[in-house]
């Protein structure tokens, strides 16, 4: 089983990586920061301009690192990659299975299977534990719908169809997002998914915490011996890691979505986290993005029982866990993907 290790995130915008021997060193100007032992991290991300050496990117490449440089706002700008890990026959099936439609649609049709059914339970889950706090009504309603999707999901015989259902299910969910919102709605309000750049506080976290997610899907699938840059319902783009996209779609409710609503609903995360720019956009401050980094990382180190695999494991491991199970499928070792379905 793979071992989950540490993450370093470097907040500072000034702040220079550099290798001296087996260690990671920041540098700010002339200064060192700090430093850590290369081989107790399983990847880096970087919100810094500034940047890192090439001998400390080659070090991390041939390790097996995975070093991220995202802008100081959370967006992806580049990830070093060393030499591909698995066999070449994986990555040719993979690639056979993508220029296939409706192999393609057989995949992303489990992925968005799984997606919509953890918006629905992500629902349920607050009609559960708060439901003398909200809208029960309106929340069974948009829980019935989901359920009604899952059934044309499984159906979907097009890629077309299949996104067309998706978008409908997310404006579902979406609808009553809000409703989820249980404190400081003054602050932290949801009216409908805005990004580059987002509007408001929420959107904020959403964008920053989907940018978290997203490194981790990518990782996972290179570890896995997969291309995370070709994937099957987003399809090629230049740039895109469409195969991570496609993967942490049936993670955004039940990772991404409800550590947002935990943050804000636990009062961990405030108002004076986030700063409102010339041109509308918010954004979160250094010591924002450092509270939702911690409490990222302590959310990964939490346990769950796999419900494919019936295995307990860190929630962090869970991405690593579906890229094998995907990798599975494409050898022919499974006979159809199974999707993550939290409960």
């Amino acid at each position: 089983m793979r071992k989950l290790l540490n993450t370093l995130f470097i907040m500072s915008e000034d702040a220079y990586l550099t290798l001296d021997g087996e260690n990671v060193v920041v540098r700010r100007g002339e200064n060192e920061v700090s430093r850590f032992p290369l081989h107790t991290l399983e990847g880096i991300i970087s919100f810094s301009y500034a940047g890192a050496s090439p001998s400390l990117m080659g070090a991390c490449a041939k390790r097996g690192v995975n070093l991220c440089f995202c802008s100081p706002n959370g967006r992806f700008l580049a990830r070093t990659v060393g030499e591909s890990s698995g066999n070449v026959m994986l990555r040719r099936t993979q690639y056979r299975a993508a220029d296939d439609l409706h192999a393609s649609c057989l995949i992303a049709r489990n992925m968005v299977f799984g997606k919509v059914y953890n918006c629905r339970w992500s629902i349920e889950r607050t009609i559960r534990d708060h439901a003398m706090r909200v809208d029960e009504a309106k929340l069974k309603n948009a829980s019935e719908l989901l359920q009604n999707a899952l059934i044309n999901i499984r159906s979907a015989a097009s890629l077309d169809e299949l996104r067309g259902l998706e978008g409908e299910s997310a404006a579902i969910y979406f609808s009553v997002f809000d409703d989820m919102i249980l404190n400081n709605k003054d602050e932290f309000f949801f009216h409908g998914r805005n990004r580059r750049p987002p509007l408001d506080n929420v959107n904020a976290m959403l964008s920053f915490t989907y940018a978290l997610l997203a490194n981790d899907c990518s990782s996972a699938l290179e570890s896995a011996g997969l291309d995370s840059y070709v994937g099957y319902m987003h399809r090629d783009r230049p740039g895109r890691n469409s195969l991570a996209l496609d993967l942490m779609e049936e993670f955004r409710p039940c990772i991404a979505d409800r550590f947002v609503l935990t943050l804000i609903n636990n009062r961990i995360i405030k108002s004076d986290d986030f700063e409102e720019r010339e041109n509308t956009a918010v954004i979160m401050t250094d010591e924002g993005r450092k509270k939702v980094i911690r409490a990222w990382q302590e959310r990964k180190r939490d346990t769950i029982t796999h419900p494919y695999l019936k295995e307990k494991m860190p929630w962090g491991l869970v991405p690593y866990l579906q890229a094998l199970l995907l990798a599975r499928y494409l050898r022919d070792d499974l006979d159809a993907y199974p999707p993550f379905l939290w409960k």
